[in-house]
């Protein structure tokens, strides 16, 4: 087995908390454990400021929380984009305004985070979109000319839509819309779409978006994942089946863990054994795992076939992620959530960075040593 694939098998133990003593299935990516002393990596800020294009006023836009997290590597560093909320009087969640912010790291555990957001709602042609509810929950990838790709949700505070932006520097950005705005005359246009996850694979130590049969592959969704294909990372269809209709990749299993919802997780990785998709899961006690409680979000992983992207080959029966510590179950979000979005492979070591109670960002890591 060559370098590429070792950190994906290696066993280990857990230093604090959630423990991961080894893999439940070969294929699955990990084990992951906690730092010492683990803590949030990234928390809400009532002091940094920005001036909002929406009110055209200084605006405190990382008072709320922050929280589900993507991540890329550039320059050699750990680049992670999250989401931030502005708080917005006493209001339930998904009535405060988000925006991304950016945090950097050299070395996976100190982060260092820029004053004003990069990526927001802005007087731009997107703004019917993303007024005022703002841009939510981001996955990024970068393709092998060293284009980045950034799915996210815009929130109108009508419908979540799903688009895309690309940029070459993480600074300036290129707005391309919701993803279905022109697909089928906007069939699904005006639908809820989240969470686009784009195939990766691992390619002289990068994390690089994955062509499979001259077609890029996202898995993307809530309470279902489906599946959507593209020439260009920008323009995209959805996988339908023969009549027409919007074609279930993985789906809730009552009796497990996943039993409420599955939602796509971050950017699945393309390995030895196929498509390992990392996705989140939503409990629901009466039907699903007891001992969890209701609407509990864990992490768990998929696997499909690496030339058939919509054929499932094997899946987790039990979350290898879920609420341990303080601070993953606490937050505006009560009941917890270890809320996977973000991957990188870094140092010879995979990270993962979740979203803990729509609060807080966390991370977990694999141990090569």
């Amino acid at each position: 087995m060559n370098k590429t694939y070792i950190a994906i098998f290696v066993s280990l133990v857990s230093l604090l908390g959630y423990s991961q003593e080894k893999l439940e299935k070969e294929w699955m990516m990990g084990p992951f454990e906690r730092f010492e002393d683990a803590k949030p990596i990234i928390q809400k800020d009532s002091l940094t400021t920005f001036k909002d294009p929406m009110t055209d006023k200084e605006i405190k836009w990382e008072s709320m929380a922050t929280f589900n997290p993507a991540a890329i590597v550039k320059d050699d560093k750990i680049h992670v984009l999250y989401r931030a909320e502005e708080k917005l009087g006493e209001k339930e969640i998904g009535g405060h305004t988000s925006r991304i912010g950016l945090a950097i790291s050299s070395d996976g555990e100190e982060y260092i985070r820029k004053k004003e957001p990069i990526f927001y709602p802005d007087d731009d042609h997107q703004k019917e979109f993303e007024w005022t509810g703002g841009t939510e929950d981001p996955r990024i990838v970068e393709t092998e000319d060293g284009l980045y790709v950034l799915t996210y949700t815009q929130w109108n505070r009508e419908y979540p839509r799903l688009a895309v932006a690309t940029s070459k520097d993480l600074k300036n950005w290129e707005k391309q819309g919701p993803i279905f705005e022109e697909w089928k005359d906007g069939k699904y246009h005006n639908t809820e779409t989240k969470s686009g996850a784009i195939v990766t694979e691992l390619k002289d130590d990068k994390l690089v978006a994955a062509k499979i049969n001259g077609k890029y592959w996202m898995y993307y969704g809530v309470p279902h994942i489906w599946l959507a294909s593209s020439d260009d990372l920008i323009n995209w269809e959805p996988v339908e089946d023969y009549a027409g209709n919007l074609a279930p990749v993985l789906s809730p299993r009552p009796g497990y863990f996943d039993s409420w919802l599955v939602e796509a997780g971050p950017p699945p990785v393309l390995t030895e054994d196929g498509i390992v998709v990392m996705y989140n899961a939503g409990n629901s006690q009466n039907i699903g795992v007891e001992d969890l409680g209701n609407r509990i979000y864990t992490g768990g992983q998929a696997l499909y076939d690496a030339d058939e992207p919509w054929k499932l080959l094997d899946r987790s029966e039990e979350p290898f992620i879920q609420p341990e510590l303080p601070f993953e179950k606490s937050g505006q979000y009560e009941d917890g959530t270890t809320f996977i979005e973000g991957l990188v492979y870094f140092e010879d070591e995979w990270y993962l960075y979740y979203g803990t109670a729509d609060s807080m960002v966390g991370v977990v890591k694999t141990d090569n040593d």
